[in-house]
């Protein structure tokens, strides 16, 4: 069966959220496992001589939260995309009305856990670099060597990924909420005045005169 407009649309979205939530879960998991699985957002960082230490990590569920949304949502993003192509190219599959109002209730939960993600990013790192400058933060040697090495850059990316990723998830929100609001548009019978009714009524009346 072809999909419609909509559907392509949405499809495309689904794929960029799956690039986005993959990036964000591998900077994430990148970054504490480069701070020896403590989680660095929220943390402090005391400067010992000429070397930076974390000297006070946050929660790990913090660090956990943020990687598995991100990947659990970009899994989702992907067996949909299969799912999709599966049914378009094998299967005669249509989604009705059911199965609209569950990918709606995901959408929405989708919207709330990548905000959720991306204000954690936002917060954490500007917290993280309250007593030094980000730029700095990267060049001045960790202890243990080699601890943050490209911490900076992973984060950036984590949380850039998350902001675009929730604009996705908004737009296909947006999509969801116009083809429910179409499919359940009710039918109205013809009335008089209509002009449909008075064309088809015309025609019916003719047909009649012609048998007569």
């Amino acid at each position: 069966m072809a999909l419609s407009w909509l559907q392509r649309v949405e499809l495309a979205l689904f794929a960029a959220a799956f690039l986005c939530g993959a990036v964000a879960a591998a900077a994430m998991t990148r970054t504490q496992g480069s701070f020896s699985g403590r989680c660095a957002l929220y943390g402090v960082a005391t400067l010992n001589g000429s070397s930076l230490a974390l000297s006070r990590p946050s929660a790990p569920s913090l660090c956990y939260f943020v990687a598995g949304a991100s990947g659990l949502l970009a899994l989702y993003c992907l067996l949909l995309l299969l799912f999709w192509i599966y049914s378009s190219c094998i299967e005669d599959s249509h989604r009705g009305a059911i199965g609209l109002r569950i990918a709606l209730a995901i959408s929405a939960i989708a919207v709330f856990l990548v905000l959720v993600s991306a204000c954690i990013l936002r917060f954490g790192t500007r917290s993280l670099f309250a007593l030094n400058s980000e730029g700095t933060a990267q060049k001045i040697p960790w202890i243990p060597p080699g601890t943050a090495l490209q911490f900076y850059s992973n984060l950036h990316n984590a949380e850039t990924s998350s902001w675009v990723n929730l604009v996705l998830w908004c737009v296909v929100l947006v999509l969801q909420v116009v083809q429910w609001k179409s499919e359940a548009t009710p039918y109205r019978p013809l009335e008089r005045g209509d002009p449909e009714w008075s064309s088809e009524t015309d025609a019916l009346v003719g047909s009649r005169l012609s048998h007569s």
